[in-house]
C-alpha cells in the first residue's frame, strides 16, 4: 500500500492559518489466486460446484524499470467442489492451449512437470513450461491455504502468465475486453457454422464399455473417467471423439464424471477433426443392416457364425478391456459384517475344573470364529465363571449356534450367557 500525503499552509495578519491534506492509496496485487478464493468464501452457500476465473494484472518487481515493478497480465482459474478436481483444471489448460494453438510437446509446445510449492498441496503441484519458459503452475490447494479463507471443501486451481501468447505486455492501457488481435487470430466459429463442419460418421453406440444407449454402459464409461481426464492418454485423441459420437444424448447429472468430460470434448467443436489418432479403438462397428432386396436360398448361409458380424480386433479390445475393468473391480476388499461378543459361561459348582472348562470351550472351532482373551470372574460361595470374548463374521457364526455349541459339555458347563454384543 502506498499512501502520498502533500501539506500546504499560510499565516497572516487577519488570515488563520490552512493545512490542507490529500492522500492517494493504492494496492497492488502480485497474484490472482486471493481474489478468486475470496469470491468462493463469499458464495460457498451456492450450489456445487463452484467454478471462476479472472483474466487481469499483477505487479512484478522490475528493477529495470523507473519505478522499480512492471504489470504482468495473468489468466487464473478456481475449481471447487467436495473432490478437488486436479482433472478438471488439467482439462481447463490443455484446452487453453489448443485455442492457442500450442501443441503439448516439449521443445516449441508446452508440457507440464512436478514442482513444490507451499501454496499447493505436496506432491500435487505442477509447473507449466511453453517453449521451455516457466510461465505459470496448477494443482490442488494446501488445506492450510483454504482454512485461512475459512473453506472446507477441497479447491484446484490455476495461474499462468499469459504475455507471451498476446505479443505485447501487459504496459499497455488494461480494458477488461480481449485483445482484439487474439481475437482476430483465432477466429473462433460460430455454433452453427460448427455444426456443418463436424466430420460424418456411422452411427453406432456399441463401445468397449458397452452400449451408450443404456445405463450399464454409461455407468462403466463413468467409473472408467473417474480418475481420468481423456478415454486415452493425457490429451484429446480421436478415441475421444469417436466415444463423444457414440452417445446418442447428453448424460444425466447422475453420471457426473462421464457429464464432465463430455462438455469438455463438446467444446472443442470442429477442432475434433484434427485430435491426434488413437493407439486403440473403442467404438465397435456398426452391424451392417440387413439387405432389403430379394436374395435366393443359395445366398443365406444358415450355418455361419455369429463372430463373423465383428471384427477380430475389435473383439479383442473389448474382452481386454472388460478384462480390465473386471480384474480393477475384483481388487475392491469386499466388506464383511463383523461383531464382537463376550460370553459367560458358568460351571456346575465349585469342584468343576475350570481349566477343562476353557478348553472344552475354545475347542469349539467354526468359520469365521476367532476367539480371544479369557477370565474368571468370582460367583459366590468359591464358585468362579469363565468370561470369555470372541469375534464372530454375522453371516457365518450366530450367537445361538455358538450357545448349543458350547452347552454340549454337559459334564463341565451349566449354562452360556452373552454379556455383551458390539457391531465391529
Amino acid at each position: 500500500m502506498i499512501t502520498r500525503t502533500a501539506k500546504t499552509s499560510g499565516c497572516g495578519d487577519n488570515r488563520s492559518r490552512r493545512e490542507i491534506h490529500t492522500s492517494l492509496t493504492m494496492v497492488a496485487r502480485t497474484t490472482l489466486l486471493p481474489g478468486l478464493l475470496k469470491t468462493i468464501a463469499a458464495n460457498r452457500k451456492m450450489p456445487l460446484p463452484l467454478q471462476l476465473f479472472e483474466i487481469s494484472d499483477v505487479v512484478l518487481k522490475d528493477e529495470s524499470k523507473d519505478v522499480g515493478a512492471r504489470n504482468c497480465r495473468r489468466f487464473c482459474a478456481i475449481y471447487y467442489n467436495k473432490t478437488p478436481g486436479f482433472e478438471v483444471i488439467h482439462g481447463l489448460l490443455d484446452r487453453t492451449m489448443q485455442l492457442l494453438e500450442v501443441k503439448a510437446a516439449r521443445g516449441e509446445g508446452y508440457h507440464i512437470q512436478a514442482a513444490d510449492d507451499s501454496t499447493f498441496f505436496p506432491g500435487r503441484c505442477a509447473e507449466i513450461f511453453v517453449r521451455g519458459k516457466s510461465v505459470g503452475r496448477l494443482g490442488v490447494l494446501h488445506p492450510d491455504v483454504i482454512n485461512r479463507f475459512e473453506l472446507t471443501m477441497p479447491c484446484s486451481a490455476l495461474e499462468m502468465d499469459i504475455e507471451p501468447f498476446l505479443g505485447h505486455t501487459a504496459e499497455t492501457l488494461l480494458t477488461h475486453d480481449v485483445p482484439m488481435q487474439e481475437t482476430i487470430k483465432h477466429q473462433f466459429p460460430a455454433h452453427s457454422q460448427s455444426q456443418a463442419a463436424l466430420p460424418s460418421r456411422t452411427p453406432t453406440t456399441k463401445t468397449v464399455f458397452g452400449d451408450m444407449s443404456s445405463q450399464a454402459g454409461l455407468k462403466a464409461l463413468n467409473e472408467f473417467l473417474a480418475d481420468r481426464s481423456y478415454i486415452e492418454g493425457f490429451a484429446a485423441t480421436q478415441a475421444d471423439a469417436a466415444v463423444f459420437d457414440a452417445i446418442p444424448s447428453p448424460p444425466s447429472q447422475a453420471f457426473c464424471h462421464l457429464r464432465r468430460w463430455y462438455r469438455h470434448i463438446k467444446s472443442f467443436q470442429t477442432e475434433r477433426v484434427r485430435f491426434p489418432s488413437a493407439k486403440s479403438q473403442f467404438v465397435l462397428p456398426p452391424t451392417p443392416p440387413a439387405s432389403t432386396n430379394n436374395t435366393s436360398e443359395d445366398d443365406i448361409d444358415l450355418f455361419a457364425s455369429d463372430d463373423e458380424e465383428e471384427s477380430t480386433e475389435a473383439a479383442r479390445i473389448r474382452e481386454q478391456r472388460l478384462a480390465e475393468y473386471v480384474a480393477k473391480k475384483s481388487k475392491k476388499p469386499a466388506l464383511v459384517a463383523k461383531s464382537s461378543i463376550l460370553l459367560d459361561v458358568k460351571p456346575w459348582d465349585d469342584d468343576t475344573d475350570m481349566a477343562k472348562l476353557e478348553e472344552c470351550v475354545r475347542s469349539v472351532a467354526m468359520e469365521g470364529l476367532l476367539w480371544g482373551q479369557s477370565k474368571l470372574v468370582p460367583v459366590g460361595y468359591g464358585i468362579k465363571k469363565l468370561q470369555i470374548g470372541c469375534v464372530v463374521e454375522d453371516d457365518k457364526v450366530g450367537t445361538d449356534l455358538l450357545e448349543e455349541a458350547i452347552t454340549a459339555f454337559e459334564e463341565y458347563v451349566q449354562s452360556v450367557d452373552v454379556v455383551a454384543f458390539n457391531k465391529i
